[in-house]
């Protein structure tokens, strides 16, 4: 019988999903049967529209709502505790239920709040399977990591030392590739990227990128590139109807900007980049450094953006830019620095990790 492989994500942003949805394909190539599921659809309404609310941050309202809960729920010790309370009694019911009747090998979670609830129940036995939190963050992992997590896949092998603070010195931690699209290990050259998406091969090309809910000051960052040396500017708004309809209206008379929405091409297009200004922090900034692409972090300095923004800075990663004059300075000194080379380490596949996790368990039942 196949080794059967649970996925838990949450459909907010792009985030959670895309590496739960590479992971899920280079599993079956595996012949592993793997199901991946919205966690938010095991919940009830309440759970869904706190959670999934946080996502609506296209808004003062919305921003100030996203940083005040994440202060909240992070910083403050009885608060956070308070919180894992209250998410065990909105989500744990139907997260049991479900387990219960989709008996698995490994149970994978992509989601931070997942992981928190499914270590919770790995540690008290509720959960027998084997746990696997599939982390995407640089920094502020305190939801990702948990003592009842049997694996933690990380994507920078930095943020080994935050995990093991979090999930105690015995936590098994491994950094891989596999959570975001493979492609990104051996990404085109820059110009064979260009001519794939009809882009100009000559002249310097900036990324703005708002992330999967393309949020940030995407006008901020957009004119700045184009006043400081842009040759031509993609604006990625991933599923924000109405950033595109903003964005699309301010630049309809400037042949240099292009606005795209959410893109599966996201190799060719930093391959074909010379700089990328994304706000949200996450996967996008190590697929561009993946490939040979320099990041300005900017534009939505919120909750555990802010974090990852310091460790950026600490690690001599990413530029941050906090203000536009700060940005023009970054994106100045981007496109005149000599290319960084692909930035790729040697690293384990993450599909191996995960199943070579249910041989371990037989081997240590037998």
């Amino acid at each position: 019988m196949p080794t059967r492989v649970l996925i838990f994500t949450a459909s907010i942003g792009a985030g959670h999903d895309r590496p739960a949805r590479v992971l899920a394909g280079a599993l079956r190539e595996r012949d592993t049967t793997v199901e991946v599921v919205d966690g938010l659809e095991l919940t009830g309404p309440v759970a869904r529209t706190i959670i999934g609310g946080g996502s609506k941050v296209d808004s003062t309202a919305g921003n100030l709502a996203f940083n005040a809960g994440y202060v909240l729920g992070t910083r403050i010790a009885p608060l956070r505790r308070a919180g894992a309370e209250a998410l065990d009694r909105l989500t744990r019911r139907g997260f049991e239920a479900f387990l219960r009747d989709h008996p698995a090998d490994v149970v994978v979670s992509t989601y931070p709040l997942w992981s928190q609830l499914l270590g919770r129940l790995r540690s008290d036995g509720t959960l027998a399977t084997p746990l696997v939190s599939a982390i995407t963050d640089l920094a502020a992992l305190h939801h990702w990591a948990h003592p009842g997590i049997d694996l933690h896949l990380i994507t920078h092998p930095e943020s080994a030392a935050e995990v093991r603070t979090i999930a105690g010195p015995g936590a098994r931690i491994e950094a891989v590739h596999g959570l975001t699209d493979l492609g990104f290990t051996d990404p085109p050259p820059r110009n064979v990227a260009r001519s794939e998406l009809e882009l100009p091969a000559r002249g310097s090309l900036v990324v703005v990128s708002g992330g999967g809910w393309g949020v940030g000051d995407l006008p901020a960052a957009t004119d700045t590139a184009l006043h400081y040396g842009a040759d031509t500017v993609v604006v990625l708004v991933g599923h924000n109807e109405r950033a595109r309809e903003r964005m699309q209206a301010a630049y309809a008379e400037d042949s240099r900007v292009q606005v795209w929405g959410f893109t599966d091409r996201m190799v060719t297009l930093l391959s074909a980049a010379d700089v990328l200004i994304h706000s949200t922090a996450g996967l996008t900034v190590l697929e561009a450094l993946m490939c040979d692409c320099r990041v300005i972090s900017y534009g939505w300095e919120r909750g555990h953006i802010r974090a990852n923004n310091r460790a950026y800075e600490q690690l001599g990663m990413v530029s941050v830019a906090r203000t536009r004059p700060q940005l023009a300075h970054a994106l100045i000194h981007a496109l005149a620095a000599p290319p960084l080379g692909p930035q790729v380490p040697q690293l384990p596949a993450a599909a191996d990790l995960v199943l070579g996790l249910t041989q371990r368990e037989q081997v240590t039942a037998g």
